[in-house]
């Protein structure tokens, strides 16, 4: 009686887990990952095309790994109660801080540029950038920050809702870059914030005033003669391509040859001439956009870009569907990290934008970058399965 006692328990247990397990899947946003898992697939494929020159089947197996960790991440982030995690705002704020100190630790490394922007720890196989993972937790604390000052305050208009947004935007991007020397990233957080204010009803008086201070002051530096430099030569490539050929211009220019000489068709999976011989600069990660311009050319492109653009409008179609605030605000979050990256990355690579390092999203070679796109979606799938507050007590007192 006792065996059958506990063979009836384990088949209980069993039954739970299975109904579990099928309710976390029907309740996340199915199509959403069926778009992500498509565009990693063609990545996972071009990353091989890319490494294929000297059979490095090291960073298939990462992305191919990072791809199956990604999936899991994704449906246990869908699980997570917004609510129930923002209770616990300082944690993370202080998260978000000492995370990036760890860069000025010994675990910190620097890359191909010189900024150091990852942390390479003894115990995992991959290096990790901070500036993935803290930017999903900024787009969770900004949207708190936003539904908070609009629900409690009634205040989206003023100064003060200015100062204390702003502030936070400004202190994060501010200490990553001064900590990592990383403007790519450090220029993500400040575009997100440009997007979800001006969604959350921000008062538009101050984001002008914040783009055209900016924008002035870059163009007062420029004129004076005050920018200059690494960065200075970067934005001059833009403005002429003829411009240190053989130095800064140099990957650049090599991107756009490699970018244009497959025309309508491409050259050919695996066929590409500067691809197979690796002669184009990051071109598994940065630059896999001119890798596969060259072998699947504008039509091969054209289905990347259709594919990253179905993922932005899915979010922003769960966003529009959810009737929580916050929720709403995060998935306009995610989908404006993904498209600001998007259109830098291949504007990196068709010569209008300055190369700053970032790379096409789920399609470069990257673990760490695949996880946590996977993670900050997650959000999104959260949102489309609980699209409304079920807490009484939606608000805590925000940091400031």
């Amino acid at each position: 009686e006792m065996l059958r006692s506990l063979v009836g328990s384990e088949m209980c247990i069993r039954d739970r887990l299975k109904e579990t397990i099928l309710e976390i899947i029907q309740q996340a946003d199915l199509i959403l990952l069926g778009l992500c898992c498509a565009a990693s697939v063609f990545g996972i494929a071009m990353i091989y095309s890319a490494t294929r020159y000297n059979n490095d089947n090291r960073k298939i197996i990462v992305q191919t790994a990072a791809l199956l960790i990604g999936i899991v991440v994704y449906f246990g982030i869908s699980m997570i109660d917004l609510e129930m995690l923002i209770k616990r705002w300082k944690w993370i704020a202080a998260f978000d801080v000492l995370f990036i100190l760890l860069l000025k630790t010994p675990f910190g490394v620097s890359d191909d540029t010189g900024n150091t922007a990852w942390l390479k720890f003894p115990f995992l196989p991959v290096s990790i950038g901070p500036a993935e993972v803290v930017k999903i937790t900024f787009i969770i604390l900004l949207a708190w920050q936003l539904q908070w000052l609009r629900e409690e305050k009634r205040d989206l208009r003023s100064f003060s809702a200015a100062f204390y947004v702003g502030g936070h935007t400004l202190g994060i991007a501010g200490l990553y870059f001064v900590i990592s020397g990383d403007m790519g990233n450090a220029l993500m957080f400040l575009l997100i914030f440009v997007v979800m204010s001006f969604v959350a009803g921000f008062a538009l008086r101050w984001i002008f005033l914040g783009v055209g201070g900016a924008v002035g002051a870059f163009l007062a530096a420029w004129n004076l003669g005050l920018l200059r430099g690494d960065w200075y030569d970067r934005i001059k490539v833009i403005l002429d391509h003829s411009y240190q050929p053989e130095k800064k211009g140099f990957q650049q220019t090599r991107g756009m040859l490699a970018l244009g000489s497959g025309k309508l068709t491409g050259q050919g999976l695996f066929n590409g001439n500067r691809t197979q011989s690796g002669s184009l600069f990051a071109q598994h990660t940065d630059y896999i956009f001119s890798s596969m311009g060259e072998e699947l050319g504008f039509v091969g492109c054209l289905a990347i870009m259709i594919m990253e653009m179905a993922i932005i409008a899915r979010c922003i179609y769960v966003g529009m569907h959810c009737q929580d605030y916050m929720r709403r605000l995060v998935c306009y979050g995610a989908a404006s990290a993904l498209m600001f990256q998007v259109m830098i990355n291949t504007g990196m690579c068709i010569g209008v934008m300055p190369v700053i390092g970032l790379t096409l999203p789920l399609i470069s070679y990257g673990g760490s970058s695949v996880v946590s796109i996977y993670a900050m979606l997650g959000l999104v799938s959260g949102a489309h399965a609980r699209p409304q507050s079920l807490s009484h007590e939606r608000y805590v007192q925000p940091y400031r």
